[in-house]
């Protein structure tokens, strides 16, 4: 899916995966989902270029696995200088925590770069549980 380079398009990617996995996915893993979508769309908005026609580009790929569905999120920007990096948010910060949270809700999370730009991905695999610890960090 192509959605706006714009927090317009965090809203309607969240959505769409919502009505798209609500009857295929449980509802915990669901709303894991829709959080990991939310921070990484909103990061790509928020630190990264558009791609070619200001738009972000946002998949999900389910597979059958051992214990359920495991489920990738990838969101693919014009990419930044930095690239995406997790910070240490000072306590009363309103920002800087979403690859916590990125990094807390799934099983794994990376950055690829190719010639158009960068994908942030996260993966939620049904055997591995989420890091609880990682979002108490910072």
């Amino acid at each position: 899916m192509v959605v706006p380079h714009h927090a317009a398009g965090a809203r309607r990617a969240r959505h769409r995966l919502a009505d798209e996995l609500a009857d295929i996915v449980p509802p915990a893993l669901l709303a894991d989902l829709v959080a990991v979508l939310a921070e990484l769309v909103g990061n790509a908005v928020r630190h990264a270029d558009p791609l070619p026609g200001g738009v972000v580009r946002v998949a999900w790929r389910l597979r059958p696995a051992a214990g359920g569905q495991s489920v990738q999120l990838r969101v693919t920007d014009g990419g930044s200088a930095a690239g995406p990096q997790m910070r240490r948010p000072a306590p009363g910060s309103v920002d800087g925590r979403g690859l916590h949270i990125v990094a807390g809700l799934s099983s794994r999370w990376g950055v690829e770069r190719d010639g158009l730009g960068q994908s942030v991905w996260a993966e939620f695999d049904p055997l591995v549980s989420p890091r609880p610890d990682v979002l108490m960090a910072g």
